[in-house]
């Protein structure tokens, strides 16, 4: 772990400058409620992953003068992100009195001319040519979509005609609601591995996603949120939280369901006996209600999926992987290739260096010798694709207005496939976390590299833009977990402690708007993950472009402490009694969240004092509950958990979800934040109160989980299968 560091000198007033002008944060409100500044230590070890000098006065002065000089050697910005359906101004600069035209050349191949607007800006000396500075106005009906604006520069100065041509998005003003969930919709909510039937191989998978949205289909359901899919560690120990992944991009094979590739249809008997032994090497797991062990469950499925990988494919179906992974392309294939060179030399392993470099002579000359295991990496992207498509199609076919709904982690792993592919799109020597705050006084370090907002400019974005395509392309819907990570993220620089970091801006409204567009063509929505500290106008922003925010019943209160009642609640949101960061309505009615802090010994506050608030907030809760003729004096478990998500029901939020471990009653946490080592995080199966298993084909008969979903109907007044 890294150990906090002492030094803080203060920052000067030209280093300052120069670090609001990169989108550095010089101040900050911190959780005491003091106004406070990152050192000049932390300031320079930040500009300097951004590419900007900055350790002495002279370069600090350089780097100043570049910034500002910067926008002018261009002669168009290096992306514009617009919104459709507004006029926006973008800046043209150029030799001064030379004649210029802006062309938007669209994605249909079809071209529309800028008209230009007034600009009094004076021309300035840049590098020795005075340049001028001019405004064009992009119209306010271009369709939305990415096309490209072409600045054409006539003569001037001694200098000969240019062409500059840099990427357009026009992306929606606002994201609107999908027609089929009307003015509000309900849903479930579960951790995707927890949720297991009898044919799954110790970890629930994409043919358990799809059996459990035709039954909440049934049960009149629009959507269930399931736990990010991501791809982890190919080989070796395989990181359990599905929010450390080694790629945003690309999914875990280990929801593979390996009876389901069509393939295994013509295997022949000795080869078909090689897929069930494996099988039966994890089926009891699945009923068992110990820690899941995803390496027992992968190990398992890739000696299955080997064996259906070498017997080959047919024509038809060749072609068919043929073109996935040419629709997925380079990022694909670099993931890939990735995955074969961790097989060969270990997860997290330090490489030969010359491997460091995707780019590197040595990587291709791996690349020609593992091509047989890149051909196998690519497959099961395929597969799993093909699997998770299936459960989306039956989640619309049941009756589901979004189906599935897809959880995107906040970043990756520092030593990951992301990180190895486009190390350039990460800042260097820097991690992302949190800063101190009432839980964690030293603050967080999540040991997650930060996109590098200067590389996503001059991508247009593409990482993120890969990243949100993929993610929708079979799912109604996305939750984005921290999502004021599209406006700024807390760095730290490498070798400081967490409380030492600094908060760097990303321009959000490129961020937002390239995730909108990729939501509108996929006819999906957008939730925000906005607990914690958000300042209210990023909510208000959010709103504002259609993205709905994050509401949980125990953090939603008003000032003295006291439950929000109903009609208070934020309609832009997804409201929900629980979250997966808080044991089960169950266990944290029981006060199972103080015990599990106290047994952990994650307690900042005398034990007695936690139980006391505990006491008063349960009080409290149930006091509300009552004024709303939601519960009698004495209560069950079942009704009180009820009670609570008629509650929630009764908020004007456009979605509210049911966590599907308070249907089955279940206690126990899936994660204990503060925590490595010390608890099972993302590994507990879904179990009832009693702690048996409860498998997926038990779920229309298990009668507290129907109980609840009928209490859920009747309060949004519908029972699609009356």
């Amino acid at each position: 772990m890294t150990q906090p560091t002492t030094t803080h000198e203060p920052a000067g007033e030209r280093l300052r400058a120069l670090a609001e002008a990169h989108g550095v944060l010089t101040e900050y409100w911190d959780f005491h409620g003091n106004l406070a500044s990152p050192s000049r230590q932390t300031l320079t070890a930040v500009l300097g992953a951004l590419g900007v000098p900055a350790v002495t006065d002279e370069e600090i002065e350089s780097s100043l003068r570049e910034v500002e000089l910067a926008p002018w050697r261009r002669a168009l910005p290096q992306t514009v992100v617009v919104r459709g359906g507004v006029t926006s101004p973008v800046v043209v600069h150029c030799p001064d009195g030379a004649a210029v035209t802006v062309t938007a050349e669209l994605e249909d191949g079809t071209r529309r001319g800028l008209a230009q607007g007034e600009d009094g800006t004076p021309a300035r000396d840049v590098d020795g040519t005075w340049t001028g500075q001019a405004t064009f106005l992009i119209p306010d009906d271009l369709p939305l979509g990415w096309h490209e604006l072409v600045a054409e520069v006539g003569p001037a100065q001694g200098r000969g005609a240019s062409t500059c041509r840099v990427p357009l998005a026009v992306t929606p003003d606002r994201l609107e609601l999908p027609a089929a969930l009307g003015e509000r919709g309900w849903g479930a909510m579960a951790q995707l591995y927890s949720v297991r039937s009898r044919g799954s191989w110790g970890v629930g998978d994409a043919d358990d996603l799809t059996e459990l949205v035709s039954f909440l289909g049934d049960e009149g359901a629009d959507f269930l949120l399931i736990n990010p899919l991501h791809a982890a560690e190919p080989t070796g120990a395989m990181t359990p939280s599905p929010y450390l992944p080694v790629t945003r991009r690309f999914v875990n094979p280990i929801y593979i369901r390996p009876e389901n590739v069509p393939e295994v249809a013509r295997l022949s008997g000795p080869k078909r006996s090689l897929v069930q032994w494996a099988f039966e090497e994890v089926a009891e797991q699945d009923l068992s209600s110990a820690p899941i062990d995803r390496d027992a469950a992968w190990k398992a499925k890739r000696e299955a999926l080997e064996v259906v990988f070498d017997a080959g494919r047919s024509r038809a179906r060749q072609r068919d992987l043929d073109r996935f992974r040419a629709e997925q392309g380079e990022g694909l294939e670099r993931f890939a290739l990735w995955s074969a060179l961790t097989e060969k030399y270990g997860a997290g392993a330090e490489w030969p260096e010359e491997l460091r470099d995707p780019a590197s002579p040595a990587v291709a000359a791996q690349a020609r010798e593992l091509e047989d295991r890149i051909d196998f990496y690519a497959w099961l992207q395929w597969v799993v694709d093909e699997q998770l498509g299936r459960a989306q199609a039956e989640a619309v076919a049941s009756g589901m207005a979004l189906g599935v709904m897809d959880d995107l982690a906040v970043g990756v792993h520092p030593r990951g496939a992301d990180v190895w592919s486009d190390p350039e799109a990460f800042a260097q020597g820097i991690e992302v976390g949190a800063p101190p705050d009432m839980y964690n006084q030293l603050g967080q370090n999540w040991s997650q590299r930060p996109w590098s907002p200067t590389h996503l400019a001059e991508t247009a974005y593409a990482p993120l833009r890969d990243m949100a395509r993929t993610a929708l392309r079979h799912a109604g819907a996305l939750r984005v977990d921290h999502v004021i990570g599209l406006f700024r993220l807390w760095w730290i620089p490498a070798g400081m402690g967490a409380h030492e970091g600094a908060y760097v801006r990303y321009d959000h409204e490129a961020m937002v708007g390239v995730v909108l567009l990729e939501a509108h063509r996929a006819g999906a929505v957008i939730i925000g993950e906005d607990l914690g500290t958000v300042e209210p106008w990023v909510r208000d922003y959010l709103a504002s472009r259609g993205v709905l925010g994050t509401s949980v019943l125990w953090f939603e209160n008003q000032e003295d402490g006291w439950p929000r009642y109903p009609d208070a609640y934020r309609r832009m949101s997804l409201a929900t009694v629980t979250t997966h960061d808080l044991p089960p309505t169950a266990g944290y009615l029981a006060d199972e969240h103080v015990d599990l802090r106290e047994r952990l010994g994650l307690l900042t506050e005398p034990v007695e004092q936690v139980r006391a608030e505990a006491r008063i907030e349960r009080e409290r809760m149930l006091a509300r509950l009552r004024e709303h003729g939601l519960l009698g004096d004495e209560p069950s478990e079942r009704e009180i958990v009820e009670a609570l998500h008629r509650y929630v029901l009764r908020t004007p939020a456009v979605l509210t979800a049911v966590a599907l471990v308070d249907g089955v009653g279940e206690r126990r946490a899936q994660n204990q934040p503060g925590t490595d080592q010390e608890y099972p995080n993302w590994k507990m199966p879904l179990t009832d109160s009693a702690g048996d298993v409860v498998l997926v084909e038990d779920l229309p008969a298990n009668a507290r989980l129907e109980s609840l979903l009928a209490a859920v109907r009747d309060e949004v007044g519908q029972d699609r299968r009356a």
